[in-house]
């Protein structure tokens, strides 16, 4: 099993290795397998990417991000030229019905409202704002439609699982209840159980995934 030293070695060397990120920015603490990410960078793309980066590092059990975005003085969006490039960005992107979604700019940070059919069109909008400059960070509180009965979607999203080579479907149970979905069992890493999360947000209608999932690096010892 991984010390928590072993781990904070493998996240710092896993940050230094992303081309997009400055590993000098951001520091690392470990605790029962759990690392907390702090400092500051000056995008929000290398705080989503920093997250990103640290779930594929085999031990980690959970991420806690403490990363603030700081943009140069010279280089500062006012909210009303971040909400113009919003609109821009939701518009110029042919996977989100821009008409339906609504934009909220407050100190950089971006909220979106609104309701469309897919989770893919949700996850769309955020990333679309994501990677624009000046956004310190967004809040996705966009809702989806229920176009299918529970039985339906609880049915749609097992088999996504099976058909997921990253995911051990068997060891995963999923419950439906109304937009609400519960995962509950075990998978071998983090990177697996946001595997898992995202395949139950693919289900239309899905507005909320409980992600119950035990991360289990060792199942043979179980």
């Amino acid at each position: 099993m991984k010390t928590d030293l072993k781990i904070k070695q493998d996240v710092l060397d896993e940050l230094k290795w992303q081309p997009n990120i400055d590993e000098t920015q951001i520091g690392v603490i470990v605790k029962d397998g759990i690392v907390t990410l702090e400092g500051t960078v000056d995008s929000y793309t290398k705080k989503i990417a920093a997250e990103k980066a640290v779930k594929n590092v085999y031990g980690v059990k959970a991420v806690v991000e403490d990363i603030k975005v700081k943009y140069n003085a010279g280089d500062s969006k006012t909210d009303e030229e971040v909400a113009k490039a919003a609109v821009n960005a939701l518009q110029w992107n042919a996977s989100v019905p821009s008409d339906t979604v609504k934009i909220k700019v407050e100190d950089g940070w971006v909220y979106l409202s609104g309701e469309v059919a897919w989770e893919y069109q949700k996850n769309a909008a955020k990333n679309a704002i994501t990677k624009l400059y000046g956004v310190k960070g967004v809040v996705n509180n966009i809702s989806l439609k229920q176009t299918l009965t529970p039985f339906e979607v609880e049915n749609r999203i097992a088999k996504a699982f099976e058909r997921s080579a990253k995911l051990e479907s068997k060891k995963i149970k999923v419950e439906v209840d109304g937009h609400t979905v519960r995962l509950n069992g075990t998978v071998h890493s983090v990177a697996e159980k946001e595997e898992a999360r995202k395949a139950a947000f693919f289900a239309p209608g899905v507005t909320k995934v409980e992600n119950n999932l035990i991360v289990d690096y060792y199942p043979e010892y179980a």
